[in-house]
């Protein structure tokens, strides 16, 4: 179980912290560009290792030159991986989007489970991933967590832990189901904007007074 130091001063408090955030994020969301739950996969697949900025430059094309699971499981290798290439790890992600389309063709009729044991049992497909489909694309209530959630949570004090798992299970003891969607979208954002990994901007940020990461 992995966990790290947290900080010595209280946990924020739940409540005001998600009252701040829909204060600054009212319209937080997805930052990956898609009109379909299955355009909405493959885009969350590939964002691994790149950012939602760069994934968008890329999908445009793809969606266009590969709109079903079929045509992703027909997709020729070389292809795609040409038009993969600005991600990194082109080769890799080519091999997960073929395989994904295979196993929705054989197994879904094509179409993307609604379903988070179904979604994780996909070639290439983790909680994360999961639950960002299930949250933005069907209205099911999942947290994600990702390097930007794991960050805040802990700094927050809310979680020791750096098991994505755990985080998941913590925070969904703090906060009620219909607000994890829009939570985590909030602490994306203030993550890429504020709470930064490297330099965050704690005389900027309105949580610092109940912060104790800013505290200690």
């Amino acid at each position: 179980m992995s966990t790290v130091s947290a900080p010595s001063a209280p946990p924020a408090p739940p409540d005001v912290v998600a009252a701040a955030l829909a204060d600054l994020y009212p319209d937080a969301h997805c930052e990956l560009d898609f009109t379909t739950p299955l355009q909405l996969l493959v885009a969350t697949v590939l964002s691994a290792q790149t950012t939602d900025v760069r994934v968008n430059q890329v999908t445009p094309a793809l969606f266009t030159a590969f709109p079903s699971a079929r045509d992703l499981a027909a997709a020729d290798p070389e292809r795609m991986e040409e038009m993969l290439r600005p991600l990194g790890f082109f080769r890799a992600k080519t091999r997960s989007l073929i395989g994904l389309g295979a196993a929705l063709q054989a197994d879904h009729d094509g179409e993307v489970p609604a379903d988070l044991a179904a979604l994780v049992a996909l070639p290439g497909v983790g909680r994360k991933t999961a639950n960002v489909v299930l949250g933005n694309a069907f209205g099911v209530p999942g947290i994600t967590v990702d390097t930007h959630v794991g960050r805040l949570a802990r700094r927050f004090g809310w979680t020791s832990s750096t098991d994505p798992v755990r985080v998941e299970r913590e925070l969904g003891e703090l906060f009620p189901p219909a607000d994890w969607v829009m939570l985590c979208h909030r602490l994306i954002f203030h993550g890429r904007r504020v709470c930064t990994a490297r330099r965050p901007v704690c005389s900027e940020c309105p949580l610092a007074r109940v912060c104790p990461a800013s505290l200690v």
